[in-house]
Order: C-alpha cells, then structure tokens, then sequence
C-alpha cells in the first residue's frame, strides 16, 4: 500500500466506503460504474489511465470478509468481480502474470468451468485465466501423457463424477490434476464476495 495513502487512512479514519462503483471484469479490467451503468446493471467504462491503474493495482486487497476493495486514500471502494479476485494472463518469461502485473506464484491447484475457462489457485490467490489466453493455455493441458486434443478435451469436460483419464495441468515443471467445478460455485468455495453491498 503507498505512503500517502496510509496517511490519509490515519487523517481521515472515518470516510464511508464506496459501493458498486469499481468492477474487475473477467479480462482483468478495471471499470467505472457510474450511476447509469449501475442502475441499468452495465460493466461501466474501462479504465485506460497507466498511473491511475498502477496506483489501484498497489492498492488492492481484502477485508476479513472476502470483500475485494481498492484503498483509495482514507475511502474503501468496494470491487464488483465478474469472475475471482483476480485474472492470469500467459507471459513468455514468468509464466502467468496477474492483471496487478505480478507474476503468478507456483500453481496449486487448477480447475475447468463449465464453460471451459481455467481457474488457477496460487497459495491465497485464486486467478481465472483471460479467455484471450486460453489457446497458449492448451498446450499446457495434458490426458495420457500427451497434449489433449479438441474432442478428448470437450469429451472430458462432458463426463460427470471424473469418469475416464485425468486431465493435468503441465505447469511450473510439475503436472497437476485440473478438477471441474462450476462457475457459479467460486465465490462460495473460495470465500471472496462478487458483490459487496453496504451494511
């Protein structure tokens, strides 16, 4: 978290926090909800400011909730998440980047949605990984030994209760079993909050 920002939280202890005005979409962008794009339930304006989103990205964290806020100063500005905390994009270098431009730490765990998008859990951060990345990311995907094919992976991902070969994630040197799980499940079994409302 910067300096000034500590500072001001220390001047000002008692500034309301801010609900529904920032959203983290599912391509790892921040957006502005104004009053219309709330009220008519749109993702609200891309944010395209470098400093801007270099000062949000530093600030971002949680409460002991799961809520997921940027501290913007002394104010808390609640995020709206399309999808997890956070999202992966491929990097020829380091792997997986987050969109704070971090480096994703050692896969754990990952997972296949319903609608096929990879879910990557790194320690504490759980990641969906940017649909635009996703063909570099099944090259990574491996059943038998081998690089899955289209139709074996469509085929596993129709199987219900894990019948037939496991699917692994090659990642990090290391090969992982990739679970199913369901898009609507995350924010319950990973314990973060889509939405925060006010108390």
């Amino acid at each position: 978290m910067d300096d000034i920002v500590r500072q001001a939280m220390a001047k000002w202890p008692n500034v309301p926090h801010c609900y529904g005005w920032l959203a983290l979409d599912a391509r790892g962008n921040w957006r502005m909800r104004d009053e219309r794009a709330q009220a008519l339930k749109l993702p609200g304006d891309r944010i395209g400011n470098a400093a801007l989103l270099a000062f949000i990205n530093r600030n971002y964290t949680r409460d002991d909730r799961g809520r997921w806020y940027f501290q913007n100063g002394p104010q808390r500005v609640y995020v709206n998440l399309d999808a997890t905390p956070f999202v992966a994009r491929t990097d020829p270098a380091l792997g997986f980047v987050l969109h704070t431009g971090e480096a994703l730490p050692p896969v754990d765990e990952a997972w296949l949605t319903e609608q096929g998008q990879l879910l990557l859990k790194a320690g504490e951060v759980l990641a969906l990984v940017d649909d635009r990345d996703m063909a570099q990311c099944l090259s990574l995907l491996v059943i038998g030994g081998k690089p899955v094919e289209d139709e074996q992976l469509l085929a596993w991902m129709e199987q219900d209760g894990g019948a037939g070969q496991a699917l692994m994630l090659a990642a990090g040197g290391r090969h992982l079993p990739v679970g199913r799980i369901r898009r609507a499940e995350l924010a319950g079994r990973f314990g973060f909050v889509s939405a925060p409302q006010a108390d």
